[in-house]
């Protein structure tokens, strides 16, 4: 089996197609869906999604772009957003320097408040960073020493540094179909250091369709194309990295039922 670690349910781009999604990702031999919160106004719309089908699973937050337009989150709101049993993550939240779509003090603020209530209630954090490592690993540090958390790197496309920081912490990493690109070669390089017991797989969908979907609408199914080309990467058959990256997710997301349970 393997898992969508992350993907976006939720969004119009799938609001005429949602069953055959779900439905087309179960074909492809994905069992688990964890579709994301990116406004906490919109939480409810999210959590219906993960209600409607018995293998889909959510988180709640506040993406960095719409840090500085949201209410802003307090760590009890979020804790009891994510009472839910279907709720198992907050995020995703952190630092987006590269389109700067809210203050980034804003946003610098938001990741604390979701990196408290992860640290609350034992639920990992997902992570956002563009053109910010430096300060995503600054504040990740900083929060890790007030007490310990977890939590992963989703779409991961830093480079070799900020993977052995994250790893450092704890922290785990998500590969999506960026890592496909042909112009992708510095990241294939550094997910070749990052240990297999860490890493995870995600479409990120709608958007970052893998090779041979690049350009296309990017949907839970194509997770496949990704998870083969990593196992490429790390020099391991395609089952050995299913099997460790579905672990990984269950270890992470303790919260999640499998399937066969």
């Amino acid at each position: 089996m393997l898992v969508d670690s992350h993907c976006h349910l939720d969004f119009p781009d799938f609001a005429d197609d949602l069953d055959g999604v779900v439905g087309r990702a179960e074909q492809a031999g994905v069992g688990l869906l964890l579709t994301i919160g990116t406004h906490i106004t919109r939480h409810e719309q999210v959590l219906r999604v993960a209600e409607r089908f018995p293998n889909v699973y959510c988180s709640v937050g506040i993406h960095p772009h719409e840090a500085g337009t949201e209410p802003a989150a307090t760590v009890e709101r979020l804790v009891e957003l994510a009472s839910h049993p279907k709720v198992v993550a907050f995020g995703e939240t952190g630092l987006d320097y590269f389109y700067d779509k809210s203050p980034r003090e804003r946003q610098r603020a938001s990741f604390r408040i979701h990196i408290e209530a992860a640290r609350r209630v034992g639920l990992p954090v997902i992570v956002h960073t563009r053109d910010a490592d430096d300060d995503t690993a600054d504040i990740l540090a900083e929060e890790m020493g007030k007490g310990a958390f977890t939590g992963l790197v989703h779409c991961f496309s830093s480079g070799p540094q900020f993977a052995e920081k994250a790893v450092g912490l704890g922290l785990y990493i998500s590969a999506s179909g960026i890592m496909t690109f042909k112009t992708a070669d510095a990241l294939r390089e550094t997910l070749k250091t990052v240990p297999l017991d860490r890493l995870l797989v995600e479409t990120d969908a709608p958007y970052l369709a893998p090779v041979p979907f690049r350009g296309k609408r990017n949907e839970p199914a194509y997770v496949a194309h990704t998870a083969a080309k990593l196992a490429e990467i790390k020099g391991v058959p395609f089952g050995e990295l299913e099997r460790a990256s579905t672990g990984n997710f269950l270890r992470l997301f303790a919260k999640v039922t499998p399937p066969c349970a």
